[in-house]
């Protein structure tokens, strides 16, 4: 009886159900639910992680195509203030799995946070460009790029990722647990990295580059054709997500050897080090 009573509502709610499906991003539902794991214990984290990631995109993408679209200097200027306020407004975030990984292997944050903060960074990237897509069309601006690569490059493309994230970690371990600038550390750290990242993307341009799996893959759901399709093939997910993912990995391992102080995955402790303990204390202090 009841069956009977609900079965003429039935094909109206699955149109409601579709139409509310329809407006999240394919993926976002479940990114927002990984943000939820251990009774919302990394809730905080992910929050930051999205956040940073929409405003990481806006700050940085609108430079060569919002401003400084004929001028590479202002471009260039742009970037590098884009890098800084993204990480200033959205709380110092990773908003890179590349990074996110890398501090897991250092063991800075436990399997689970990382995973968290990843899903945080992936659902900010879903929302982010098409967002951003909607404001140039508002406004009559340049839409926003996004990585790509051709496919008969694929050995050249994944080299280039895989050696400009290890570049990249080794830039975020040295400025920020390498030098010290004194009262003015945060804005100088900030723009040497940001002029880092520049270099970076000049020095390797085969794929994109994305120098981060996450712009690559969300800017392909969006941006690719507009499918609101995630790749079906796995050369992607070669060079975008497995050569900066081994690249954070091996860059972790390397910083590990040359520092001493912390363990691979938080549980292994290398038998080589370059720095002495007296030295590694030093640095502590």
């Amino acid at each position: 009886m009841i069956a009977s009573i609900l079965k003429p509502h039935i094909p109206a709610a699955k149109i409601l159900f579709d139409e509310g499906v329809a407006l999240f991003q394919p993926g976002l539902i479940l990114s927002v639910a990984a943000g939820c794991v251990e009774h919302r214990k990394y809730w905080s984290a992910y929050v930051r992680e999205f956040i940073g990631t929409i405003l990481m995109v806006g700050f940085t993408f609108s430079a060569g195509k919002w401003i400084g679209q004929d001028d590479v200097m202002v471009a260039w200027s742009v970037h590098s203030v884009g890098v800084i306020l993204a990480d200033y407004f959205g709380g110092g975030q990773h908003v890179n799995p590349a990074v996110t990984v890398s501090m897991w292997a250092l063991g800075k944050c436990t399997y689970t946070e990382a995973f968290v903060r990843i899903a945080g960074q992936m659902g900010g990237g879903l929302v982010a460009f098409p967002l951003f897509q909607y404001a140039s069309e508002q406004f009559n601006l340049t839409p926003f790029g996004g990585p790509e690569f051709s496919q008969e490059n694929d050995v050249d493309a994944f080299l280039s990722e895989f050696f400009a994230s290890f570049l990249l970690m080794w830039v975020i371990y040295i400025l920020n647990w390498e030098f010290n600038f004194g009262s003015y550390h945060y804005i100088i750290k900030q723009f040497l990295t940001a002029v880092a990242i520049r270099a970076l993307i000049e020095a390797f341009p085969t794929a994109g580059p994305a120098m981060n799996p996450m712009l690559a893959t969300a800017w392909y759901v969006f941006g690719v054709g507009n499918k609101y399709e995630y790749p079906n093939d796995a050369v992607h997910y070669f060079v975008y997500w497995f050569g900066p993912f081994l690249a954070g990995i091996l860059a972790a391992i390397t910083y590990i050897i040359f520092d001493g102080s912390d363990k691979l995955f938080g549980i292994i402790k290398l038998p080589i080090t370059i720095r002495s303990k007296k030295e590694t204390k030093a640095k502590k202090d």
